[in-house]
C-alpha cells in the first residue's frame, strides 16, 4: 500500500515482551488475562503519560462538555480501569470510575475533567 511521507511503521521484535508486559500472546484475550499496566510504567510520570495517550487512542475519547475538556476511557477489565485511574491521579488530575452493569461483562468508565 502506498503511504504518504508522513507515515512511519515501527516494529519491535523480542522474546522478552511477555515478561516485560506481564501477559502472554497465546494466553487468550486481554479480559481473560486481566491485563494491567506494569508497575514500572505507573511509577514514572513520563511513561504514564505516554501509556495513557496510547490507551486513550485505542479505548478513549477527548471531548468538550459545556465548555470543559473531558477525558473518557472505557474498559471491561477492572484491573486496567484501576490502573488508568491511578495514573491519572498520580499526574495531579481528578477522576472517577463508573461501573456500568450490562447483560454481559460490566463496563468501567473513567472520566476526568480539568
Amino acid at each position: 500500500m502506498k503511504r504518504k511521507e508522513t507515515y512511519l511503521d515501527v516494529s519491535c521484535y523480542s522474546n522478552k515482551w511477555e515478561s516485560i508486559l506481564g501477559w502472554r500472546a497465546s494466553g487468550g484475550s486481554k479480559y481473560k488475562q486481566s491485563v494491567s499496566v506494569p508497575q514500572w510504567i505507573k511509577e514514572n510520570k513520563r511513561y504514564s503519560m505516554k501509556c495513557l495517550q496510547g490507551l486513550l487512542v485505542t479505548d478513549g475519547s477527548l471531548y468538550l462538555d459545556r465548555g470543559y475538556r473531558m477525558i473518557n476511557f472505557t474498559t471491561v477489565i477492572p484491573r486496567l480501569a484501576q490502573d488508568v485511574r491511578e495514573m491519572i491521579v498520580n499526574l495531579w488530575f481528578s477522576s472517577r470510575i463508573y461501573r456500568l452493569k450490562t447483560k454481559g461483562k460490566d463496563k468501567y468508565v473513567i472520566k476526568n475533567s480539568n
